[in-house]
């Protein structure tokens, strides 16, 4: 069974950093791309980062750009979403992703994904 489960999120102060994991089951994060996305209250979701497979190639949402830092870790099967100077309209549901069709160096958070996530909530208040 393939599927991939967030973990990390919570209450954190303006300001303040949290790191997300999405660990992977049934497949490795250097196989496909891995995306994280989000969803606020009202709100369409939308990409935030993601990494290739190959690993060498990353991308993020310019509101998130010197904020945000996405990361894996092979032998762990992990992926990670570093937040930092979190804001309060950072606030959503934050999903992790694969996407099986992208090629091996590629990734984009516009392009369908295959896997998702069951989400997790981050909320950023004082």
């Amino acid at each position: 069974q393939l599927k991939l489960v967030e973990s990390g999120g919570g209450l954190v102060q303006p300001g303040g950093s949290l790191r997300l994991s999405c660990e992977t089951v049934g497949f490795t994060v250097d196989y496909w791309a891995i995306g994280w996305f989000r969803q606020a209250p009202g709100k369409e979701r939308m990409g935030v980062s993601c990494i290739s497979a190959s690993g060498d190639r990353t991308n993020y949402a310019d509101s998130v750009k010197g904020r945000f830092t996405i990361e894996r870790d092979i032998a762990k099967n992990m992926v990670y979403l570093q937040m930092t100077s979190l804001e309060p309209e950072d606030t959503a549901v934050y999903y992790c992703a694969a996407d099986e069709e992208i090629s091996k160096t590629r990734c984009s958070t516009t392009l369908p994904y295959t896997y998702w996530g069951q989400g997790i909530q981050v909320t950023v208040d004082s």
